[in-house]
C-alpha cells in the first residue's frame, strides 16, 4: 500500500466500524449496534438561516424517506441527490447533513440525502430502487420544490458513490437527463481483482469489502447487474459529466481509476482527482486536514460549474 500522508497516520490501524479491529465483517461485529452508534452521532447540524431542513417520503410504496435541505431564496434551484456511504450495510442520511446544508447555502442548490434501505435485510436492487425513486420524485416535484429538473447532480461516497454511479446508468437508460455525477471514492466492483483491492488499507478492510458485497448481492448471484456494480457496465457512452475523487491509499483506487478512464474513452467529460497518501473516507476521518479541505473545495467548484448549466 502507498504510504499514508502524515495527516492520516493516526488511522493506519483503524478498521471500519469500531476502529479497533472489530469492524464490518469481523468476528464479534454487531451490525445493529454499529447502526445505532452511527445514528446517534449523525445529528442535524446547527441551523443555517438560509436553509430549511426537512424530511419527505420519496416512495409511497416502500415508505423510503430523504432528508431535504432547501435554500430559502427563490428558485428555480439546481438540485443534488446524495447517497451516504457505509458498504450498503450501515450508514445514515444525516452523515452528510452538514455538507448538504453547507452546499445548499453556498451553492444555492436543493439537496436531498436518501435514507435508502440497507443490506443484508434489503439486498440489491433495494438501495438502487430507492435512489431511482428519489430521482423520479425530485423530477416529478420539481415545480413545487422550486427545482430546475435540468440541473440535477447525483452524488455519493463509497457505497453511496456506487449507488450514485448505478443511478446515473439507470437514468441514461431511461432517458432521464442529469447534469452530472460526483463520486467520492466509489465502491464499484464486486470482483475484487485489482491490485489495490488486496491492500491492507485502513478504514475499510478486505474483510469488510467482501462482507458488504456478499450482503448486497446475496449468495452466489448468477448475474451481477451493472446497476449494482457499475464497473461491470459494458457501455459508458451517454453518461453525464463526472467527477471522481479518491485517495492513493484507498483499496478502491484502481477500480476508480479504471472507471474514470473508461468514461474518458467513451467521450464523457471526466474530472479525476487522486489525493496522495489519502485513505478511504479521508474527507471524513481527516476533516480539516489540508487534503480533505482541498478535496471538498474541488468538489464544490466542480458542482458550481455543473449547476451553472
Amino acid at each position: 500500500m502507498p504510504p499514508l500522508d502524515p495527516d492520516f497516520a493516526a488511522f493506519a490501524n483503524a478498521d471500519a466500524g469500531t476502529g479497533d479491529g472489530d469492524g464490518v465483517g469481523t468476528e464479534g461485529f454487531d451490525l445493529a449496534e454499529t447502526r445505532a452508534d452511527i445514528e446517534a452521532i449523525s445529528r442535524l447540524p446547527p441551523a443555517i438561516t438560509t436553509v430549511d431542513v426537512g424530511r419527505v417520503v420519496v416512495d409511497a410504496h416502500t415508505g423510503v424517506e430523504a432528508e431535504t435541505f432547501a435554500p430559502t431564496t427563490p428558485g428555480p434551484h439546481p438540485a443534488l441527490i446524495w447517497l451516504h456511504g457505509g458498504g450498503y450495510v450501515i450508514g445514515a442520511p444525516m452523515m452528510g447533513g452538514a455538507r448538504m446544508q453547507s452546499w445548499a447555502a453556498k451553492l444555492g442548490c436543493f439537496a436531498i440525502s436518501v435514507d435508502y434501505r440497507l443490506a443484508p435485510e434489503h439486498p440489491f436492487p433495494a438501495a438502487h430502487d430507492d435512489a431511482l425513486h428519489a430521482l423520479e420524485w425530485l423530477i416529478g416535484s420539481a415545480e413545487d420544490l422550486g427545482v430546475d429538473a435540468e440541473r440535477i447532480v447525483v452524488a455519493g461516497a463509497s457505497a453511496g458513490g456506487g449507488i450514485a454511479a448505478g443511478l446515473a446508468l439507470a437514468a441514461r437508460d431511461r432517458g432521464l437527463s442529469l447534469a452530472g455525477q460526483l463520486l467520492f471514492y466509489p465502491m464499484l466492483d464486486d470482483r475484487e481483482q485489482t491490485p489495490s483491492s488486496t491492500w491492507a488499507t485502513p478504514a475499510w478492510s478486505q474483510t469488510a469489502n467482501e462482507y458488504a458485497w456478499h450482503a448486497y448481492l446475496g449468495d452466489d448471484p448468477d448475474e451481477v447487474s451493472a446497476y449494482a456494480a457499475p464497473a461491470r457496465a459494458a457501455d459508458m457512452a451517454g453518461l453525464p459529466p463526472t467527477m471522481v475523487i479518491v485517495g492513493s491509499a484507498d483499496r478502491f483506487v484502481d477500480e476508480d481509476l479504471d472507471y474514470a478512464s473508461r468514461l474518458m474513452h467513451a467521450g464523457v467529460p471526466t474530472d479525476l482527482r487522486v489525493y496522495g497518501g489519502a485513505p478511504h473516507g479521508f474527507d471524513i476521518v481527516g476533516a480539516g486536514s489540508a487534503i480533505s479541505t482541498a478535496a471538498v473545495a474541488d468538489a464544490e467548484n466542480w458542482l458550481r460549474r455543473r449547476f451553472a448549466g
